[in-house]
């Protein structure tokens, strides 16, 4: 199975979750006569709940969507039957999000709306946590080499929605606007790239390993290229960075199919000088036993 389809199935599934959220959103509708200005404004006043719960939903999807690329088309180079199956749970929670959020909409003050709607993005968190971490430890998928800080951000950045959304259901026992706000914060979290340059910072005074290079699974070029500082310079900053790991790793393999390329020129070249030289000792052995390389030595040195 090729990389591109699952990237072609996950762009899919993503764009129709994201636009059915919005059909949710309906027209407010008026039995006899023409309503008036404040009749339309009341109408969409009660719609209020319905459209923040789609913008919420929206921004979580959003936010899924860029960390399911970076873990499925960035960080890993090839595709097994494992990590589809992984991937087809993910997208199966991924599309119940519609209609938890209409729910949420609708019943903003419910705790059993909250309790669903936080029990999805459980779901949906954990299975891409597992679906990162059966990447790291199948030898069997090759992936891009980063930083142990990279690694431990991007952790953080899957967890932190499902530990938000564990709070939320049980703050929704107390008050549901407050677990309406914590799940605001976990989604802002993610969206916003400056939280990487806060987690980083707080990263670098717990660890003293941030720096240091995790490497990638299978056969990997970027392996081969650890010891080279022009490949393995990964500002932490750039965690989310995918066109630089692409470049990176584009360089990488150039430069080592390139040299491999040289490399084989030289064996192929040793090849066939090695083979004209047994060719030509084999010659003059069978003219010395018959005697003609002895004549034409004769004659030349007449």
């Amino acid at each position: 199975m090729k990389q591109q389809r699952l990237d072609g199935l996950a762009d899919g599934i993503f764009a129709i979750v994201m636009t059915l959220l919005v059909i949710e959103m309906k027209v407010p509708v008026f039995l006899g006569g023409h309503p008036t200005d404040a009749m339309l404004i009341n109408a969409l006043a009660g719609t209020w709940n319905i459209f923040m719960s789609l913008v919420l939903s929206f921004a979580l999807l959003f936010t899924y969507w860029r960390a399911h690329h970076f873990i499925a088309s960035v960080y890993v180079k090839n595709l097994t039957v494992g990590l589809a199956n992984i991937n087809a749970i993910f997208f199966f929670f991924i599309t119940l999000v519609p209609f938890v959020a209409h729910f949420l909409g609708e019943f903003p003050h419910s705790q059993i709306a909250v309790t669903l709607y936080g029990i999805t993005v459980i779901a949906i968190g954990l299975s891409l946590f597992y679906m990162r971490m059966y990447v790291e430890r199948n030898i069997n998928i090759e992936t891009s080499v980063i930083t142990k800080a990279d690694r431990r951000s991007g952790y953080i950045r899957i967890l932190f929605p499902v530990f938000s959304a564990a709070v939320a259901i049980l703050l929704s026992y107390w008050n549901t606007t407050f677990s309406m706000v914590l799940f605001t914060i976990a989604i802002m979290f993610n969206l916003f790239p400056a939280s990487s340059n806060i987690m980083h910072r707080w990263l670098d005074l717990i660890f003293s390993d941030d720096n240091d290079l995790v490497k990638g699974n299978y056969d990997s070029p970027m392996n081969e290229m650890m010891k080279n500082e022009e490949f393995i310079c990964v500002p932490k900053s750039a965690v989310f960075d995918h066109h630089r790991f692409k470049e990176v790793d584009t360089k990488a393999r150039a430069t080592l199919v390139k040299n491999d390329k040289t490399t084989k020129k030289i064996k192929t070249q040793i090849t066939k000088e090695s083979k004209l030289d047994k060719e030509l000792e084999k010659e003059i052995i069978e003219e010395i036993k018959d005697g003609s390389v002895e004549e034409l030595i004769v004659k030349k040195e007449e």
